[in-house]
């Protein structure tokens, strides 16, 4: 019967992917001349699980590449070869390519193959200029005279299929690692070899017998063998095989089996009990509301079942939400690898730091905050690590450091950036912003009012443009971005100490706690995330400037007034301040007053896309389903102080 492969292709790449990042990581903390052996161990046995999972399923382009990565790593690991800066940097260029084979290969889509040749060409050159010197062969057909007085003698049998050499497989790589244990005799089986005019170029005919004079353990000798994808046995000599290994299952069946306390599950089906999950609670709410209105004994003990079944589905809901919840890790693990690369094109030394890896964020929210934390450690290398001479002539240490650190704050994670480099200079910040005619040429900043500027569209500090920075682009998007996931950024910089971004992010993107607002005969949510405080102005707090526009003393500045019920055309209960209420919200780094008429409740509420059930409205980021049945929007803080701003502009 004959296995469909294909039907293990997923676990494979997820796999694979899985093992280059690993792969990745330790290559990052090699140390040159003498490196951990375990770091080798750990890049070799991730090449090794790649190659051999790539011959089994027939990416033979893969494994041959893998092949000549894993012989290099063969003798990184058996010490032949030593760590020099031009292995490790080819060692991570080998990363690079592997991946883009598995994505082509996972994809079905062709690869340009010259980079890829290239570079294991120069692999091979780097084995071939050590193994000319003094790498021992394998020895073939004699067993050396001598040997360790512990010495065990193996009979290996190696019976390939015939499309052993197809999937990209050289005996010779194994003979040379088994001949690295010891003393090695191997035989050459050709009876079932055709003539010249039947011969197939790509097809196996040969078979092996290989007798092994070493003290190494049985388990090393197998795993060399392991992921041969042949009829293979090992036994020690004068004892009987009584347990011949079974012919190789491919090598993601194993790892699989290795992780059988977890299962893969498409996100689509998290994603469809979600939205199950988000539909209870409003049911629940409806429930609610109408169980206020029974009376008597039955009134009690709906309103108690609702109490426990409200318990119930908040168990049901962060259940299901933290199925969606993966660590910060699969976003930071990308940055070691880009400040080592950055830092070395732009001659600068820097130490990357991470703290907190493990903190748990929404898959969504994950997949969308990497630009904009791209942008942000690029910028710190870039414009606010110093070069080592200048750090050195500030009383600093000459390596740079950036930090990188996730933490849980409330219902929310913050996320920090940081460095310790020159900080922003706000005059420089501010002659760039009057150039720009992003400020007056009069008009005065505070400190704060200065570093925000930084966000602003079309403004950089870079003296030149280059391919790193200098453009006017990144932080506005990644304001923008930030916003877009319902979160914000904030910037503290101190002059010749380094910068400090502040991100707070909700943990997800589904269910939101919100603030709900009467406006008229309407009811809006502002996210709590963006709420301030709510206050009852009187009428000597608010001041009427020129153009018409109000605007209130707060905390030491003023904030203009947004009357909700102008912007979407409704009428009010109130059109006198002081007999309403103004909600204090902030977005993009501003703050402004929406007065509404009331405050009604702090509640969960779930998200509805609004773009996709009806279409963009200016002001409003999606609805929900309240528990009377009606919809109320939820609005979106930073095109409302957009708004705002063109009508100031107008």
């Amino acid at each position: 019967m004959t296995i469909d492969l294909s039907q293990f292709h997923d676990a494979f790449f997820d796999e694979s992917f899985e093992a280059l990042d690993a792969m990745e990581a330790a290559l990052l903390q090699l140390d040159a001349g003498s490196p951990d052996p375990e770091m080798i161990n750990t890049i070799f046995r991730a090449a090794h699980s790649i190659k051999g999972g790539s011959a089994t399923f027939g990416f033979g382009e893969i494994a041959s590449f893998t092949h000549s990565l894993e012989t290099l790593l063969g003798e990184l690991r058996d010490r032949r070869i030593s760590v020099t800066q031009r292995i490790s940097d080819a060692l991570l260029k080998s990363v690079d390519v592997m991946r883009e084979l598995l994505l082509s290969a996972k994809g079905k889509q062709p690869i340009s193959m010259k980079f890829v040749t290239d570079l294991q060409s120069e692999i091979e050159l780097m084995i071939e200029q050590r193994e000319t010197l003094d790498a021992p062969a394998p020895v073939l057909g004699t067993v050396a005279a001598t040997a360790p007085a512990d010495a065990v003698e193996w009979d290996i049998a190696l019976r390939p299929g015939p499309d052993f050499f197809a999937q990209g497989i050289d005996p010779l790589r194994i003979f040379r690692e088994l001949a690295a244990l010891g003393a090695l005799e191997v035989t050459a089986h050709l009876d079932a070899l055709p003539d010249c005019r039947t011969l197939e170029p790509a097809r196996c005919y040969l078979r092996w017998s290989l007798r092994l004079l070493s003290p190494a353990p049985e388990a090393v000798v197998r795993e060399i063998i392991a992921w041969v994808n042949a009829d293979c046995t090992v036994t020690r000599a004068g004892h009987a095989a009584a347990a011949h290994p079974a012919p190789v299952v491919p090598a993601v069946q194993a790892g699989s089996a290795a992780e059988a306390g977890s299962i893969r599950v498409g996100v689509e089906k998290i994603d469809e009990l979600i939205n199950i999950v988000g539909e209870l609670v409003i049911t629940h709410a409806m429930l609610n509301q109408t169980s206020r209105g029974v009376t008597g004994p039955v009134g009690d003990a709906l309103r108690s079942g609702m109490q426990q079944l409200e318990r119930n589905m908040r168990q049901l809901q962060e259940s299901v939400l933290r199925t969606r919840m993966l660590p910060i890790s699969v976003v930071f693990s990308r940055f070691p690898r880009m400040v080592r690369d950055l830092a070395q094109r732009l001659e600068k030394q820097i130490e990357l730091r991470i703290v907190g890896e493990t903190t748990e964020l929404d898959k969504t929210v994950l997949e969308k905050i990497g630009d904009p934390l791209v942008h942000l450690v690029r910028n710190c290398v870039d414009h606010g690590v110093e070069k080592s001479a200048l750090r050195a002539a500030a009383g600093k240490e000459a390596t740079g450091t950036v930090i990188l650190k996730a933490s849980h704050r409330g219902g929310n994670v913050v996320i920090e950036v940081s460095d310790d480099g020159g900080g922003l200079d706000p005059e420089r910040i501010l002659a760039k912003a009057r150039a720009a005619g992003l400020v007056g040429p009069h008009e005065t900043l505070a400190p704060e009012q200065i570093q925000e500027l930084i966000f602003a569209p079309g403004l950089s500090t870079a003296e030149t443009t280059t391919d790193v920075s200098g453009r006017g682009v990144g932080m506005d998007v990644v304001r923008r971005n930030i916003a877009d996931l319902g979160g914000k950024i904030e910037v503290h910089s101190e002059r010749g100490h380094g910068s400090h971004f502040v991100i707070t992010l909700p943990l997800t993107l589904a269910i939101v706690d919100g603030l709900s607002l009467a406006v008229g005969d309407q009811t809006y949510i502002v996210p709590m995330t963006s709420t301030i405080e709510s206050l009852r102005l009187t009428p000597s707090q608010v001041t009427c400037i020129a153009d018409g526009r109000e605007v209130f003393g707060f905390r030491d500045e003023y904030l203009p007034i947004v009357r909700l019920y102008k912007t979407f055309g409704l009428t009010p209960r109130t059109r006198v301040l002081h007999e309403g209420l103004v909600v204090v919200v902030e977005g993009a780094g501003r703050r402004i007053g929406l007065f509404v008429d009331d405050l009604l409740s702090q509640q969960q509420v779930v998200i509805k896309s609004l773009e996709t059930n009806y279409g963009r409205v200016p002001g409003v980021s999606a609805a929900t389903i309240l528990g009377d049945g009606s919809v109320a929007l939820i609005l979106d803080v930073v095109d409302l102080i957009r708004i705002a701003s063109l009508r100031e502009a107008a």
